[in-house]
């Protein structure tokens, strides 16, 4: 059996706890390594580690910082293979999928790579007689990332390469469920040049997450998860006072109006919601059909939804692989069930799809719900599986009162030809992350990414501007040099003269 260890203080480490957990491919539903689950004592170690690290990090240039990334960037690239495989083999999303989010981490690392520039503080003349003042960004010390299974590569690299290329030093806590391709871009890491302790990778569940967020020599502590646990990080880890970002659960709906290209809105429904089996934060699992569309998108959506094909991820031909685990399989079936007692009509059902050779595997086809009512559980609660619901809304307020009423506030979509329609929803909607004939609206890595509402605790979105400023603390210095001129003590608030 394959064991998946740490990486502390650049080299994989046994660690002092030999509780393990079972790491599975989901397309065959077999058991292919065990994880070591890491105790308070590991996670302790690697604090120490990269605490040791961070003088030296820290004084380093930002542009030999970004020298290292870039010979990183140029590793990932030429081990993207090993990494989509990697994410195949343990998450189950089909190769082309996994290819593309190991592709949107890597343009956050591409982003990281223009440090220097991006460090520049601000500098003001003469903000009184011969007095200067300037801002400078310097790093935060130890932080750490808890990441989730849907993006095993993503994510992290959301995460580790602004926190490093900002100085820090950082721990990275992967999802137990599906760890490996985290500790291949720690070891790429360290093979671009990064130094030992700047990156560590400690494996584990709730144990390891506790010590995180009671250790006081960590800094701040990046999230992606669901609500419930979103909101336990957050108000954890503030009551240990760290700096959080704690990105929680989505119910991102996609408003398809009548004047729409109508099949513009049911492909981009088809890759939005069935894409990586729906395992996505930002899937869009809710479509909002808007006066007298709803028949004609149900019925072209149905079509395409049968004719899903489902099969393992290294299928060239499969466009939606299997569900990360059979506990998660479970779960989603059971939303299935709960829809059809809610009264809602399932017009697609996905739940007893059987693949020859893969009857193990963690398998459902898409499913397809419509007449959703806003009171049923399956419209109020993230399922993170292959389940479209369609709300029949009368007109574009309705659909905006809707989204806005939601806890979640994530993502949303509007398919439209109208220019005011799609000027006026990106004003007035309550979400984060907004799209006009786009179906996934996930920002590029120059922006940043994050909800509102209950989708995210804390002030900071995740990457780009905002990561910097979220891995960076903000000092001002104001100076005067003397001048000849003695002063006499003052003892008002001092203005600059």
């Amino acid at each position: 059996m394959n064991l998946i260890e740490h990486y502390i203080g650049g080299k994989i480490v046994t660690g002092s706890s030999s509780r393990k957990g079972k790491v599975f491919n989901p397309a065959t539903g077999t058991q292919e390594s065990e994880v070591l689950l890491a105790s308070k004592s590991d996670l302790d170690l690697a604090v120490q580690k990269a605490k040791q690290s961070f003088e030296s990090w820290s004084n380093t240039p930002p542009l030999q910082r970004a020298r290292i990334i870039f010979k990183y960037k140029e590793l990932i690239e030429k081990n993207s293979d090993l990494l989509t495989k990697l994410i195949v083999s343990e998450h189950g999303k089909v190769y082309e999928d996994a290819k593309g989010s190991l592709t949107r981490g890597l343009e956050v690392v591409e982003f990281a790579c223009g440090i220097p520039q991006m460090l520049k503080g601000e500098f003001t003349e003469n903000v009184g007689t011969n007095i200067d003042s300037w801002s400078i960004r310097q790093p935060l010390g130890v932080c750490a990332g808890i990441t989730p299974f849907n993006f095993p590569a993503m994510v992290p690299m959301w995460m580790f390469p602004m926190a490093i290329a900002c100085g820090n030093t950082f721990i990275l806590k992967p999802s137990e469920k599906d760890p490996s391709c985290s500790l291949k871009l720690a070891e790429l890491f360290s093979e671009a040049g990064l130094p030992d302790g700047v990156l560590n990778v400690v494996n584990g569940d709730k144990e390891v997450v506790d010590a995180i967020l009671e250790n006081k020599d960590i800094a701040a502590v990046s999230f992606v998860g669901s609500t419930p646990i979103a909101k336990y990080i957050y108000e954890t880890a503030a009551k240990n006072e760290k700096r959080v970002q704690a990105l929680g659960g989505a119910k991102n709906h996609c408003v398809v109006m009548p004047d729409c290209d109508l099949d513009q809105a049911v492909n981009g429904l088809m890759g939005a919601a069935y894409g990586s089996a729906g395992e996505r934060c930002m899937a869009q699992s809710v479509a909002v059909a808007v006066g007298n569309v709803g028949d004609k998108l149900v019925e072209q959506l149905a079509k395409k939804v049968e004719a899903l094909k489902v099969g393992p991820g290294m299928d060239k031909s499969s466009e939606m692989g299997p569900l990360v685990t059979k506990e998660h399989l479970e779960k989603v079936k059971g939303y299935v069930d709960l829809g059809v007692q809610e009264g809602a009509k399932l017009v697609v059902d996905g739940r007893d799809i059987k693949l020859q050779g893969y009857e193990e595997g963690y398998y459902i086809g898409g499913c397809l719900f419509d007449n959703v009512k806003k009171e049923m559980r399956i419209y109020k609660e993230e399922i993170f599986g292959p389940v479209l619901s369609v709300v029949r809304a009368k007109d574009f307020n309705e659909a905006i009162n809707l989204i806005n009423d939601h806890e979640f506030g994530n993502g949303t979509s509007i398919y439209t030809r109208d220019g005011d329609t799609g000027r006026t929803f990106a004003n007035k909607i309550k979400v984060g992350m907004v799209g006009i004939n786009i179906p996934i609206p996930v920002p590029v890595a120059f922006h940043s990414f994050g909800g509102w509402k209950r989708s995210l605790f804390g002030d900071q979105h995740m990457h780009g501007p905002e990561g910097v400023r979220f891995y960076t603390k903000l000092k001002t210095i104001t100076s005067r040099w003397p001048s000849g001129i003695r002063m006499n003590p003052e003892f008002v608030m001092p203005t600059m003269k």
